[in-house]
């Protein structure tokens, strides 16, 4: 059984067939699913989704695209959802300058302050990192007193920098653009993480793998994710499938 790491069941284009999907999941070969946020409302949708299904675990934050919009009273009110029994981990959080749609210092102070949050409510974060990757990292280890650890989501750094996350004790996690065929650097990743920090993951209904690329993405789709680091790690699916659902499992306090 596989495990989606990371996937968005609230958005809106699953409106018509979400239930349906959910409930489908375990009979084609996926056990569960952990569901971010990216804002507020889509934080309330995901823990809402959670306590809905029983294979639905639910994270809560502000993506750096909303950052703009947040105030000591979302820090407030984040802390109260984290406190929920479903509720595994603070994110998605973290910094994105592809976009800028948040002012970057902005960006930088709801990071760091939801880093913070996750500490005290003692939860791993779930990390966004776009044209971002050493401010990521250097905030992060900013933040690495050995209470915090969680993953970097989809990730697309260098093996150079995965090696420094995993120092520091994160996980990373792997997701369509490492079946693209031009994918040199997730291919490389893929080979060099630690067997033991890997997780796989969709991003649905966003980045979806081969052969389904241009079709909206679904947490079934996690298999190709699985066999293509299973074909560039000379290993079979269920070694991979086994081994990413411990890590997901371990990280997220699942047992």
């Amino acid at each position: 059984m596989l495990i989606d790491s990371h996937a968005h069941l609230d958005e809106d284009r699953f409106d018509k067939d979400r239930d349906e999907l959910i409930k489908s999941l375990n009979e084609n070969g996926i056990s569960m699913v952990i569901n971010p946020g990216a804002d507020l409302p889509s934080s309330i949708k995901s823990v809402k989704l959670s306590e809905q299904y029983d294979n639905i675990y639910a994270a809560v934050g502000v993506h750096p695209h909303s950052a703009d919009e947040m105030d000591e009273g979302t820090i407030e009110v984040l802390k109260a959802f984290g406190n929920r029994k479903k509720v595994v981990a603070i994110g998605e959080i973290g910094l994105d300058f592809y976009y800028d749609n948040s002012p970057r210092d902005i960006q930088r102070k709801w990071f760091k302050r939801q880093m913070e949050l996750a500490k005290e409510l003692n939860l791993p974060i779930i990390v966004h990192s776009r044209e971002a990757d050493q401010e990521t990292f250097d905030m992060i280890k900013a933040q690495s007193d050995g209470n915090l650890t969680g993953v970097i989501h989809c990730y697309s750094g260098s093996v150079e920098l995965m090696k420094e996350y995993i120092k520091l004790g994160y996980y990373i996690s792997l997701g369509g653009p490492v079946t693209f065929k031009n994918a040199k650097t997730p291919k490389e990743v893929a080979k060099a993480v630690p067997l033991d920090r890997l997780l796989v993951e969709t991003d649905s209904p966003y980045l979806t793998p081969e052969p389904y690329r241009g079709k909206r993405n679904e947490p079934l789709y996690v298999r190709h994710v699985a066999a293509m680091i299973a074909e560039l790690r000379e290993m079979t699916i269920e070694e991979i499938a086994r081994a990413t659902s411990e890590n997901t499992k371990r990280l997220f306090n699942l047992r």
